[in-house]
């Protein structure tokens, strides 16, 4: 229903970098932001480590096209980053982990029951994170943050979940 293509298109989409940057001009009226996770130190301790917009795409499979061609340009030896998908209400969509010139899309939670399971997880890994951080075990501290990360990245809004499922089932 959200990736029907629009009547002026001519072809697929072409292929190649997933331009960024100031010589893009970011279209308000396209339905889904391609994001990245803006995760320096300042801006997690301040609070505004919100996502940070790459592109904006008209339809949820051009966004998962940009994710794969953005984590192409990043090459096999940049470290793992979370991308996500946003709508244009700023509504989670589908996320994942972008790393070695792939993207490893997290399977969405099915119900609330599952929402509630995975945040208890991952607080309890933010927690083990903390005590880490304690003992200066700065990789242990990473690797639990990023755990904890990838679980939150599940946490789709109910709106989009079985979209999402259905999405990643039709991708695979």
């Amino acid at each position: 229903m959200f990736d029907l293509p629009l009547p002026n298109q001519s072809g697929p989409r072409p292929m190649g970098p997933v331009p960024n940057g100031p010589t893009v001009a970011p279209d308000p009226s396209l339905s889904f932001a391609l994001t990245r996770m803006h995760r320096t130190p300042a801006a997690l301790m301040s609070g505004t480590a919100a996502p940070v917009v790459v592109e904006r795409f008209a339809t949820l499979a051009d966004a998962m096209q940009g994710a794969f061609e953005l984590a192409e340009d990043n090459g096999s030896d940049a470290a793992p980053q979370l991308l996500a998908i946003l709508d244009c209400d700023q509504r989670l969509v589908l996320a994942g982990a972008a790393s070695h010139g792939a993207v490893a899309w997290c399977q969405p939670v099915a119900n609330a029951l599952e929402a509630r399971a995975v945040v208890t997880e991952a607080v309890q890994l933010r927690a083990q994170a903390g005590r880490a951080t304690d003992w200066h075990e700065p990789e242990l501290v990473q690797r639990l943050r990023h755990r904890a990360d990838l679980l939150d990245a599940r946490l789709v809004d109910p709106l989009w979940r079985a979209f999402a499922a259905r999405a990643l089932q039709n991708a695979a």
